[in-house]
């Protein structure tokens, strides 16, 4: 059986024990010869032994006890700090995970440690285990650090549209390694959190009111002036279009836009401008005309369509034709 148990030895370890055969004989007859020649002394040194053994360990479960304790009040403090700045529950639990497992490796440490055992050996084979173990998962602990910064810095939150990586669609779900968004044909993409922290990313929901804008393009010849105000007759004839008599307190109120939004991260607008027209560009064969609006966020898409439908249904009745590319041939 002791064969077995050498066998299952490192090498250098078998090999230096069976190098040196004669020190490990030697050092076994001494202990027998001490034995045999003063028992009492003998004893009476094993007993010294063993009680001051028993005082390191209780020493050290002393250590383990009081460390697990504090361990156990830390982790309630970050929990209860998390709570009061209303953090995402991923960061929190990732944080307090994180912390609780280092401290309980420290304590680990210290307690055997105090019982004479030289933790040097056991602190180099934790950092060799954590440098391999980094290099293995380098990808992962960057998303793991992507997924800090996007967690705490909140360039957005799940239910927003967002556009970022070649992909856009509505986040559903932010953890700490990946973002899962939903796109508009209803599939679901998962983008790592170390690429998406690094590159650009449009939050279409970062503000509860949008710009609309629209291109309208007509034929040379119309009257530009009454093109205008036949355009934004079709506009403002729209509820969703916000006016500049709009009142924007109610408007937030209407949107559950709190204050603490409307003071930290800049939501607010005093005033909204006015639905505004201008002749943009004489191009070749027509001329185009800029048109801006403003709205609730959620109406931004529903408006665009309806509008510019209008802008087709409607002003080419009122005397307002579309140029279109055509060729003039001379007789």
């Amino acid at each position: 059986m002791l064969l077995d148990i050498v066998k299952e030895l490192p090498q250098e370890v078998s090999d230096s024990i069976f190098s040196q055969p004669e020190q490990v004989e030697k050092g076994v007859r001494q202990f027998v010869q001490m034995a045999k020649e003063d028992p009492h002394a003998f004893w009476h040194s094993f007993m010294d032994s063993l009680v001051q053994f028993g005082l390191k360990l209780l020493a050290a479960l002393a250590i383990y006890i009081i460390g697990s304790w504090l361990i156990k009040l830390v982790k309630k403090a970050l929990k209860q700090m998390f709570e009061r700045r209303s953090s995402e529950p991923t960061i929190a639990s990732f944080v307090i995970s994180l912390v609780t497992i280092l401290m309980t490796i420290m304590l680990v440490v210290i307690a055997i440690g105090t019982l004479g055992v030289d933790t040097t050996s056991i602190a180099a084979l934790l950092a060799a285990g954590g440098m391999a173990i980094g290099m293995a998962l380098s990808g992962t602990v960057q998303n793991f650090a992507g997924g800090i910064m996007l967690l705490a810095f909140k360039p957005f939150k799940a239910g927003d549209f967002i556009e970022a990586q070649g992909q856009s669609g509505k986040v559903i779900e932010v953890n700490i390694t990946a973002t899962k968004i939903l796109t508009t044909d209803n599939r679901v993409v998962i983008l790592p959190n170390g690429a998406l922290s690094n590159g650009t990313i449009i939050n279409y929901s970062g503000r509860p009111i949008r710009r609309i804008e629209w291109t309208v393009s007509v034929e040379y010849g119309v009257d530009a002036e009454a093109c205008k105000q036949a355009i934004l007759a079709i506009v403002n004839s729209d509820e969703r279009i916000l006016q500049e008599t709009t009142d924007m307190n109610k408007l937030y109120k209407e949107m559950k836009v709190s204050n603490f939004q409307l003071s930290t991260v800049n939501y607010r607008m005093d005033a909204i401008p006015a639905p505004f027209v201008a002749l943009k560009s004489l191009n070749e064969s027509d001329i185009s005309f800029v048109v801006r609006a403003w709205v609730r966020g959620d109406d931004y898409w529903g408006a665009f369509f309806d509008i510019q439908e209008r802008f087709y249904s409607e002003l080419p009745k009122q005397g307002f034709g579309f140029a279109y590319p055509h060729v003039q041939i001379m007789h």
